[in-house]
């Protein structure tokens, strides 16, 4: 399905409510099928999630994960430790030419068994679950933290627990330590000193609970940059939010001062409001918070700012290469783009051509973060239907606030 957005005014104040992050979903999903003693609310309704849920449920021995990347990672870890089981563990062609080495070798040094069915180092995996006695395992501290997130949440059901040493300079330390949050929440016993980290093991019955998962950040980033490319004034309240989040992207609130985003808390949502501000080139790590690159390349974009955003490596083994996407499309639309391995460079631009068709590469991301620029010039999103990955309701809550939208 592809969508037109005229060019479009949204109205002075209004309000969505945001299902429940797809990163703390998808972890307490895991731990709850290993865990069965709580109960989860507002899980979040992206495909990614309901993906998630049907493959803990299956009793099938093949298990397809279309372009569910966190997925992929946490079910290898799942599976890995589901003694007597065998499951071949597969997705999209994307999918399978995302790596899974890493994660693969970390658990076979823990004594899983893992072996790969097409290539090398990629899905689709086999899976023989088992008993796993070892418990300590290295890996790089600069490898994806969904790597480190599937070691972590099986560790308190390895017969030893698990002793984890990153070597170097670690990056998404937020999502990392979201995990350990979300395990000390339920009752498992963790430390995490400079580059090690420790999980208890743990074969006590849990005290029962209900755990509320939070809104969805990423899915807030949107609204960030809409409210960053509308009038001043304009106000827009989301729930359910926490001034003390566990995600790495509320880093938001902050980074959008520069926009003249002002954040306010109250009552378990944030209002955005427009102010009035001198906007500066922008410089950012965004190491700890990758997934809102591609919302704020297009916000400065749209604003004629310059921009150099580092720390972005694991862009390249996304949905896409979302470096060379965001490259790609940016200059479709005028602007000027130079990226490296783990950065993008972003020309000031002056004008921003109108009706240009923006490709989405299978990926939910792009799709949102270039839909602001209605507020622009008229603009067409094709595969508009790739945003159900994370936020399946996208285009109609941007309708909702006054966006026009052609199906």
């Amino acid at each position: 399905m592809n969508i037109t957005l005229q060019k479009s005014k949204i109205a002075k104040q209004s309000s969505v409510e945001i299902t429940g992050s797809k990163s703390e979903s998808n972890r307490l999903l895991l731990l709850q099928a290993l865990y069965t003693e709580f109960h989860l609310e507002n899980v979040s309704n992206s495909d990614d999630s309901v993906l998630m849920t049907k493959a803990l449920k299956s009793t099938s021995n093949l298990i397809d994960i279309h372009h569910a990347g966190t997925a992929m990672r946490f079910l290898t870890a799942y599976f890995s430790i589901q003694e007597g089981r065998e499951i071949t563990l597969t997705g999209s062609k994307r999918m399978k030419e995302r790596p899974i080495k890493i994660l693969v070798e970390a658990l076979q040094e823990l004594g899983a068994d893992i072996s790969y069915i097409e290539n090398s180092g990629y899905p689709p995996i086999k899976i023989t679950g088992k008993k796993l006695t070892k418990n300590k395992v290295s890996l790089n501290a600069n490898v994806s933290s969904q790597y480190i997130s599937a070691l972590l949440l099986i560790a308190s059901k390895l017969e030893n627990g698990l002793k984890l040493t990153l070597e170097g300079k670690i990056t998404s330390v937020p999502y990392i330590e979201m995990t350990l949050s979300l395990l000390d929440e339920i009752g498992i016993e963790t430390t995490f000193t400079v580059n090690n980290i420790t999980v208890k093991p743990s074969n006590k019955i849990l005290q029962p609970k209900i755990l509320t998962v939070e809104s969805d950040w990423s899915s807030a980033s949107y609204y960030f940059s809409i409210v960053a490319l509308s009038d001043v004034g304009t106000e827009i309240t989301l729930s359910s939010y926490k001034e003390n989040s566990l995600q790495g992207d509320s880093a938001l609130v902050e980074i959008y001062k520069h926009f003249g985003v002002n954040t306010i808390f109250y009552d378990n949502e944030l209002t955005l409001k427009k102010e009035t501000i001198n906007i500066q080139p922008l410089e950012l790590d965004l190491k700890n918070a990758p997934d809102i690159a591609q919302t704020i390349a297009v916000t400065c974009f749209a604003l004629g700012v310059a921009c150099d955003l580092t720390g972005l490596h694991t862009l390249k083994i996304k949905e896409t290469d979302r470096l060379v996407a965001l490259k790609t499309e940016i200059e479709k639309l005028g602007g000027h783009v130079e990226i490296t391995d783990e950065s993008l460079h972003l020309t000031a631009a002056n004008t921003i051509k109108e009706s240009i068709t923006i490709s989405t590469y299978n990926d939910h991301r792009m799709a949102m973060a270039f839909a602001p620029l209605a507020l622009k010039v008229p603009i067409l999103i094709e595969d508009a239907e790739v945003v159900s990955k994370s936020y399946p309701t996208f285009w109609d809550d941007l309708e909702s606030i006054g966006f026009k939208i052609t199906k």
